[in-house]
């Protein structure tokens, strides 16, 4: 449903507008009524309308003005102009500038929900251009190659679960269904012709290891990766992929004649732990320069290798990191669960050790990612990696573990609080020291703070329980009514020192918050004060 603000400085004409169209049934809804473009433009701040109807004539900002500045904050904005009939001309001229549509006056609410259709079919039709199956089809399979790319690098750098990959895969034509996978890295060793080579390298190797049925070949990082997927299961999925790789050094070596090095990890169970699979590979590669080693170097052959290897993974830590940041405790209590559910009996106390320390990094970084210190938290010449040594048992150790990390959630989220409060403190220093100044805004506010104006607006109304401009207009009439009370200003001079521009629309901002004008509030004012000294 599209949000509707209507401005008109005729009340009668506003209650019209609300009463007279079935707004319901044209899947549009009235978010605001304004009086006059300047309050308009205020209440769009707020509002976010997608149309805006305005009538043309209107005090303190007219309805061409309204629909310019509109547009320059969000472009996106559809505005009807309302105009009388000798405003014609002046009013179709502003077609080409700024306006979607106007209705001349009068008018009755058939012709207003004419115009509204229209305009939504308008809408609904940009809408659905943007959506435009085909369109999107074609560009979708011309992006294909590089949509499986960015899967494969995923794949090999950051630890998804296996099903958000295969969604991923499916939905880039890609079959990655298998019982283990594998990953080996190969590298040509040559000094010319380096990509020219390369690329002719890849379409040997993509072409052996589709014969093998073995899965996929790609670029990645000027070396050829070759996901090994073992779709059959059984013992020999390990010959399979090693047959595999013979053929593919083979090949290359009989077409092309460059020496070439192949560095094979582990076979992994799940697509999850394919970047495992593939730092064993980079790993094994490095071995390429030790006397003695083959041109297919397996990673179990030159590194002892455990079963059921201790990994703080980059999905840990991840985790891990969002929940000290941003997480609550259970969900940080579930985090910790899964971590030291890893731990087994088979491991042994160094790699358990080496693990936990790999934990409590992480903390670390994000406490002082969040600005805090752990001196502070933990207090001066703590010694958080010595105290786990010195713990007896894996459970004291894992205890340790989740205080740590509770407290240090606590900390981030304390400080977290704290910075919003002096953000906003700073924010209404600045607003009652500047607030005669006509020009104040969010924009130039978040400027002196150094901060975007959605994060300031959200924290801004969350602590004040107010919007920004609601604030600065409560601000300026409190010191309004202040020197109505206390001095002997004239209207115009007060209304130029509490920030308006305009003394006619202080007068009318004056008498829609107070309940009475400027004038009629100093009279009440001095009643009172003569009442209260007779008595």
């Amino acid at each position: 449903m599209y949000r509707v603000l209507l401005v008109d400085d005729e009340e009668d004409v506003r209650e019209g507008l609300v009463v007279e169209v079935d707004w319901e049934a044209l899947d549009l809804r009235i978010v605001g009524l304004a009086e006059n473009g300047r309050e308009a433009l205020e209440m769009a701040e707020r509002v976010e309308p997608d149309i805006v109807v305005t009538d043309i004539s209107m005090p303190f900002m007219n309805g061409l003005e309204l629909a310019q500045r509109l547009r320059k904050r969000n472009p996106l904005v559809k505005v009807v102009i309302l105009t009388g009939y000798d405003e014609f001309d002046y009013a179709r001229q502003a077609i080409s500038l700024s306006v979607d549509e106007y209705l001349l006056k009068p008018f009755s609410a058939g012709h207003l929900t004419e115009l509204l259709t229209r305009l939504r079919a308008q809408m609904a039709a940009e809408v659905a251009e943007r959506e435009d199956v085909q369109q999107l089809r074609e560009h979708y399979h011309t992006s294909l190659p590089l949509l499986q790319a960015d899967l494969m690098a995923t794949l090999l750098h950051r630890q998804k679960s296996s099903t958000y990959i295969h969604s991923k895969a499916k939905q880039c034509g890609l079959d990655l269904t298998g019982e283990r996978y594998g990953v080996s890295v190969l590298t040509l060793h040559m000094d010319e012709d380096a990509e020219l080579k390369r690329f002719a390298a890849l379409n040997i190797a993509a072409e052996v290891w589709a014969e093998h049925g073995a899965g996929h070949a790609f670029m990645h990082q000027e070396t050829i990766v070759l996901l090994y997927v073992d779709r059959w299961g059984g013992t020999d999925g390990a010959k399979r992929q090693q047959k595999a790789l013979e053929n593919v050094m083979r090949s290359i070596n009989h077409y092309l004649r460059i020496p070439a090095t192949v560095g094979s990890g582990q076979i992994v169970n799940t697509l999850a732990d394919v970047n495992h699979a593939y730092e064993d590979a980079m790993l094994a590669l490095d071995y390429r320069l030790v006397p003695g080693t083959d041109s297919i170097i397996y990673i179990a052959d030159v590194e002892r290798q455990t079963a059921g290897k201790l990994r703080f993974d980059e999905l840990k830590q991840q985790t891990l990191t969002r929940c000290l940041k941003a997480g609550t405790q259970a969900e940080l209590e579930e985090v910790l669960e899964i971590i030291f559910r890893e731990i087994t009996v088979e491991h042994s106390r160094s790699d358990i050790q080496l693990y936990l320390i790999e934990v409590l990094t992480t903390v670390w970084k994000a406490a002082q990612a969040s600005g805090e210190e752990m001196e502070d938290i933990f207090g001066a010449g703590f010694q958080l990696y010595a105290d786990l040594f010195r713990l007896p048992g894996l459970a004291e150790a894992q205890r340790k573990v989740r205080e740590v990390c509770l407290l240090v959630q606590h900390r981030i989220a304390s400080g977290r609080q704290h910075v919003y409060k002096d953000i906003v403190e700073q924010a209404l220093v600045f607003t009652k020291e500047h607030y005669a100044d006509p020009d104040l805004s969010i924009q130039k506010v978040c400027g002196h703070l150094h901060i975007s104006s959605g994060y300031f607006c959200g924290i801004f109304k969350k602590e004040v329980q107010l919007t920004f401009l609601q604030y600065l207009m409560q601000i300026r009439m409190e010191a309004a009514r202040e020197l109505l009370r206390s001095t002997e200003l004239k209207s115009f001079q007060i209304a130029e020192q509490v920030g308006f521009a305009e003394p006619n629309y202080f007068s009318f901002c004056f008498k829609k918050h107070i309940g009475v004008s400027p004038k009629e509030y100093r009279k009440q004012a001095s009643l009172a004060a003569s009442e209260g000294s007779i008595r």
